[in-house]
């Protein structure tokens, strides 16, 4: 009897090359705000600060007398809440570019991060979620806010082929949200 213990297993392997971009990380926190706490939270104050300036548009056109205070408030703060993604995803970005290239190794064990600047190991313990877009695959921490996330864009994939075999990597170790 012949028993295999595993040296002759090969551990499959996906690379990425790529170069972080502001769009990047502005649909990582999008998508963050869809499934963690603080980001429903979030979403929340924003229809209440839409729903407060409605309500004080609807009794300004009705010829009432309105607060024009809240009104302006409340349609300001919910804007400027809806770009705030997009403000945090330019300063992630620009720090990001000073690490300059990242190659992604992608194996059974985890995702090694290298760059310019260093490199990081993230074990699939650390970041055990991930959830797929058309353009990224994202791991999330398992934290109710999901503070911490690896984003892995699609464009640094030699093929899509690789994507098949990242995904499949993924859903072998990680829970898809």
């Amino acid at each position: 009897m012949v028993m295999d213990m595993g040296r002759d297993a090969v551990q499959e392997t996906v690379e990425l090359t790529y170069q972080p971009t502001a769009k990047d990380f502005a649909q990582v926190l999008r998508e963050r705000r869809r499934f963690s706490r603080a980001g429903r939270r979030f979403n929340w104050v924003i229809g209440v600060m839409f729903c407060l300036a409605a309500v004080e548009a609807v009794v300004w056109l009705a010829g009432g007398k309105p607060d024009m205070f809240l009104m302006v408030w409340s349609g300001l703060t919910a804007v400027m809440f809806l770009f705030l993604p997009r403000l945090q995803a330019r300063t992630v970005q620009r720090v990001a570019a000073r690490n300059g290239v990242f190659r992604a190794v992608v194996t059974d064990a985890g995702v090694t991060v290298t760059t310019d600047a260093g490199s990081s190991t993230v074990y699939w313990s650390g970041q055990p979620r991930y959830r797929e877009s058309a353009q990224l695959f994202t791991l999330y921490s398992d934290d109710k806010n999901a503070t911490c996330f690896t984003l892995l864009p699609k464009r640094g994939l030699s093929g899509p082929a690789d994507a098949d075999r990242l995904r499949a990597i993924l859903d072998r170790h990680l829970t898809r949200v």
